[in-house]
């Protein structure tokens, strides 16, 4: 219980990390990028995305390593592929949480944080690209004339 509660902070901390490093590069990026308004928004919203697959991805690693050292599996309709624990990951962090599969073990705890970490920094990539939205809406005009 220890070890996943280590391994529940240490995710939460390095996804929110990844996440602030992503959004500053993006507000850096986004007045600096010589493009269209759209694409500027597109460039946002693909950056956020970018993002939230570098963290699915982190908690998909991290519970292939938790199988691996055998302190909990994910059971259920599984095809015994890396796959597995990114889908696994992904229903998680989403909170779409399907239960086609399921965890075991200390994946419990590290799964139902990750579940409040995505959606923490789905919501907070959201409030970010409103931000932005609202500064680059205007110039739509601008540019019309």
């Amino acid at each position: 219980m220890l070890t996943a509660l280590i391994l529940s902070a240490i995710l939460v901390v390095l996804s929110i990390f990844a996440h602030y490093e992503m959004l500053r590069l993006l507000s850096v990026l986004v007045p600096k990028v010589p493009l269209p308004v759209r694409l500027k928004v597109l460039f946002v919203v693909l950056g956020c995305f970018l993002a939230h697959t570098i963290e699915v991805w982190g908690y998909a690693a991290a519970y292939m390593m938790i199988d691996a050292a055998g302190m909990g599996s994910l059971k259920g309709q599984l095809h015994d592929s890396f796959a597995d624990f990114l889908y696994f990951s992904a229903t998680s962090y989403s909170t779409l949480g399907l239960g086609d599969v399921y965890p075991t073990g200390a994946l419990r705890l590290v799964s139902g944080v990750e579940g409040i970490n995505g959606l923490f920094l789905i919501a907070w990539s959201t409030s970010f690209t409103y931000f932005v939205m609202d500064r680059l809406w205007p110039l739509h005009r601008e540019t019309r004339n």
